[in-house]
């Protein structure tokens, strides 16, 4: 069975074609380090809830819109190894956070693993 990561973060639409392209890097980083797939998923159909929901679990602002992604590995061990690997690499180590189209404050992520697979 898979192990997979995922990340959720809120993206100023004015910055959304930005996001895209440094993702796609991205994306590129870890495929090139193993993982079986990335993929990057904007809201569409993402509403406020009563207690709890993707846009108060990133703060949301006016203009923003929550972004998901996941990366599939073959395990949790291939995971790590992965993404020790991603963390060395010369296109992550360089990127200064200030520079980032997204406030990564807000930004939450962790590690799955499944408890059903069909």
């Amino acid at each position: 069975m898979a192990y997979v990561d995922s990340f959720v973060l809120a993206v100023p639409q004015e910055n959304l074609e930005a996001y895209r392209k440094m993702a796609r890097k991205a994306g590129k980083v870890w495929m090139k380090h193993g993982a079986l797939q990335y993929t990057e998923w904007v809201a569409d159909d993402v509403q406020p809830g009563k207690r709890t929901s993707f846009p108060q679990a990133v703060k949301l602002k006016e203009g923003e819109v929550v972004v998901i992604s996941y990366a599939i590995y073959q395990s949790r061990k291939h995971r790590d190894s992965v993404m020790a690997k991603v963390m060395k690499d010369p296109l992550m180590t360089d990127v200064d956070p200030k520079s980032l189209p997204f406030d990564a404050k807000r930004m939450f992520w962790g590690g799955f693993k499944p408890i059903v697979s069909l």
